[in-house]
């Protein structure tokens, strides 16, 4: 009885850990669609009725280069199920970067996703940091035609070492998943965060964590 109970728990943990993730659809799509009229709701979306369905819910173009002209010298092209509906249930997205020479991809996170990245164009640097304690960082320089893996959940980057426009294309194991841009979540939240909690979070002067919000 008791290796029973204890199977059984673990059995449910697994399942719950299994849920975080995209679920497997149990029909060929469900394109999303904003109006609930006579849809069904299925993760996070309303479902188009499927003799509706049409290329064009299966579609997205990322063919014109994005526009690097910003601070980071960057731009992602985001191509998931807000931009092709018929993604919704399937469990995976991409996204072009575009990359200025010396551009960069700041610091960020997928909180649902692994992502594999191919670089088309120029030479990046890229890299990711595994959880504590350890906080290793894995790193390597990639060229034309090299991939790269960041898993789930973990800190990476991607920087143009080159001095030439770069471009790279990356798929993401989520239909939707999310980004969090550490510099921007941590001095550019709104309400901004007690910035002499972040001082002594950082080992900062109490001034350069004020003068970091201003520029978030």
């Amino acid at each position: 009885m008791k290796s029973f109970v204890q199977a059984f728990v673990l059995l449910a943990l697994a399942s719950s850990f299994a849920s975080a993730f995209d679920p497997s659809p149990l029909q060929d799509f469900c394109v999303a669609i904003d109006e609930p009229k006579n849809a069904v709701f299925v993760n996070g979306k309303f479902c188009k009725d499927p003799k509706l369905a049409k290329a064009g819910d299966f579609y997205f173009s990322v063919k014109m280069p994005g526009d690097t002209n910003n601070p980071v010298g960057s731009n992602v092209s985001a191509v998931n199920v807000d931009q092709i509906p018929g993604l919704n249930t399937l469990g995976i997205s991409a996204a072009r970067i575009d990359f200025a020479p010396y551009g960069q991809n700041p610091p960020h996170t997928h909180p649902r996703a692994t992502e594999i990245l191919v670089v088309l164009e120029g030479t990046l640097l890229v890299g990711f940091v595994t959880s504590n304690p350890n906080n290793t960082l894995i790193s390597k320089v990639l060229n034309k035609g090299d991939v790269f893996v960041f898993p789930i959940g973990l800190v990476h980057f991607q920087f143009n070492i080159g001095k030439t426009n770069a471009l790279a294309f990356a798929g993401l194991s989520s239909q939707n998943p999310g980004v969090i841009t550490i510099a921007d979540a941590v001095f550019g939240s709104n309400p901004p965060i007690n910035p002499d909690f972040l001082a002594k979070a950082f080992m900062l002067d109490v001034k350069v964590v004020k003068d970091l919000q201003a520029k978030f």
